[in-house]
């Protein structure tokens, strides 16, 4: 299928052009892109054959230079050249935009450096699909794919757990299960979407409160982005002192300032520091 569009610009600049591909219909590609794929000297990808399935589609027939994380520093020497040359080169990923969570960061820098015109064309995302369809908060923070070190997982989700916000997350279905038990310790009381094969035939979104989930008896299939919601106000709510607490606090008020004790006993509970501070001050004008 050839297509055109009249409202394209005749003549295309030479540079780094940032291609998004679909994430998995193939129907999801922009006229432009195809348009600039076309025109390319070079496109260089993620994965040729991955992308070949693509180009054929679309009769792209510009010529392919396979780079990805293990080489793309190995190739930048030749890619500049052609670059300085004047050749007009893309650089698509096997899905999505390119170096989000993609090689391309690396070249994307050099051309900056070099004074080489590097322009985006938008188009599909599962960051922001995924975001879309969730129904939590707008604003959110990308993660990107998890570490493979499960220290290192804990570390990181312990400090986004303070974000009131989104939180968007690329994970293999292989993974899953062994973070399952770190989501719910530090995301209690906010709800989760799994999304699975966005955009293709088994398409699924799996939404649950984050409390409730479990490990998956089966292997999810397919890629999987993973969106957690912003806190509700259920988590919020603050508790009420315990017996414990007061009896804490008796012992400390005349050996610790108001600020101190409050600072104590507001540290691993979700008592509203107020109300700590206002029995302290009644215990204080009881003395």
């Amino acid at each position: 299928m050839i297509l055109k569009s009249k409202s394209f610009q005749k003549e295309v600049k030479n540079g780094l052009y940032l291609v998004s591909t679909p994430i998995g219909n193939l129907g999801d590609i922009t006229f432009r892109a195809v348009e600039i794929l076309r025109r390319s000297d070079y496109i260089l990808c993620e994965d040729t054959r991955l992308s070949k399935n693509l180009f054929q589609n679309y009769s792209i027939q510009s010529k392919l230079i396979s780079n990805h994380k293990f080489n793309e520093r190995k190739n930048l020497s030749k890619i500049m050249s052609l670059l300085k040359s004047g050749a007009i080169v893309s650089l698509v990923s096997d899905a999505g935009m390119p170096s989000i969570s993609d090689p391309g960061a690396i070249l994307i820098r050099e051309c900056i450096n070099n004074d080489i015109s590097v322009t985006p064309l938008p188009g599909a995302s599962a960051v922001t699909s995924a975001l879309a369809v969730s129904g939590f908060s707008e604003k959110f923070f990308f993660y990107g794919f998890f570490p493979d070190k499960l220290k290192k997982i804990n570390e990181d989700l312990k400090i986004l757990s303070q974000l009131d916000c989104s939180i968007i997350f690329f994970i293999s279905p292989k993974k899953i299960n062994k973070i399952i038990d770190t989501l719910k310790k530090n995301f209690d009381g906010r709800r989760i979407v799994i999304c699975r094969e966005m955009s293709k035939f088994y398409e699924e979104f799996i939404r649950m409160n984050i409390d409730q989930l479990e490990k998956f008896e089966k292997e999810l299939k397919g890629e999987l982005t993973i969106v957690i919601s912003e806190e509700f106000n259920t988590k919020k709510t603050s508790q009420e002192l315990s017996e414990s607490d007061k009896r804490n606090i008796n012992q400390m008020i005349n050996k610790l300032s108001i600020k101190e004790i409050v600072n104590l006993i507001s540290l691993n509970n979700k008592i509203s520091k107020k109300e700590i501070y206002n029995y302290c001050l009644m215990l204080k004008n009881e003395n």
